[in-house]
């Protein structure tokens, strides 16, 4: 058979679409990990008032930079160029429940901040470039603070410098958030940043879009996952985005 032009295209195109299979099949698609933490928990507590609750770190800054960008929950850019994976823990994909909360505590703590780090000196990368490290502020351990909050899972890969079971098992965490003087003070999905009556936006926790009160998916939505906004910045300032059913 006269192999023609036409054929080099065709065998071209197959192998093109085998390639894309494959980095699609191979593509990290998170472990499924979710939490329903509601956003509002942290709303009214400033970076200070999260890090006071813990103790100084045995991590050790090793390299430090500006925080630019946080991806999600356990993914953070520097100004240095570097993307940072939080080792030893595991926080929801985007679009699972629990995204947007993870992610809202990181960037509380290190977005346009100075952070440390202390890279794992015996995995230095993840197979996608990404420095594997603790995440340090003010000399407190960001990896820590999000086991211990519930905001994410022990992901253990060694060989690693670092075992995050002690993270979760130690003591590191010198108060109680859950107790009866501070639980009056902090809105929770039911109590949140507006009253529902007054409220001029209504954010979904779950799917991280806010609407308007009227929306019809406002309706469909879990009274768990409701988040109340007086204010269109609120909501944005929060990570959320416009529904783009309702535009609010």
């Amino acid at each position: 058979m006269k192999v023609t032009k036409k054929h080099i295209f065709s065998l071209l195109v197959i192998l093109i679409i085998a390639i894309s299979a494959i980095s699609i099949a191979s593509a990290y698609t998170g472990t499924g990990f979710s939490h329903n933490i509601p956003s509002s928990k942290y709303y009214d507590l400033s970076a200070s008032d999260i890090l006071s609750k813990y103790n100084k770190t045995d991590c050790h800054v090793e390299e430090s930079a500006v925080c630019t960008n946080v991806v999600d929950g356990d993914t953070i850019y520097l100004d240095n160029g570097e993307k940072i994976r939080f080792v030893g823990v595991n926080t929801p994909e985007r679009g699972v429940e629990g995204y947007i909360t993870s992610k809202n505590f990181v960037q509380k703590l290190c977005l346009n901040k100075k952070v440390g780090i202390d890279v794992d000196n015996r995995k230095h990368n993840d197979k996608y470039g990404r420095t594997l490290g603790v995440v340090i502020v003010d000399g407190k351990n960001v990896n820590e603070m999000l086991l211990k909050e519930g905001l994410a899972e022990i992901m253990y890969m060694p060989p690693s410098e670092f075992y995050p079971y002690d993270w979760a098992n130690g003591n590191t965490h010198v108060a109680d958030t859950h107790s009866s003087s501070s639980s009056s003070s902090h809105p929770t999905s039911s109590e949140s940043t507006s009253s529902s009556g007054s409220a001029s936006y209504v954010g979904n926790a779950n799917t991280g879009k806010f609407h308007e009160p009227s929306c019809s998916s406002v309706k469909d939505m879990a009274e768990g996952n409701k988040v109340f906004f007086s204010a269109r910045d609120d909501a944005i300032s929060q990570g959320y985005i416009p529904c783009k059913r309702c535009n609010p």
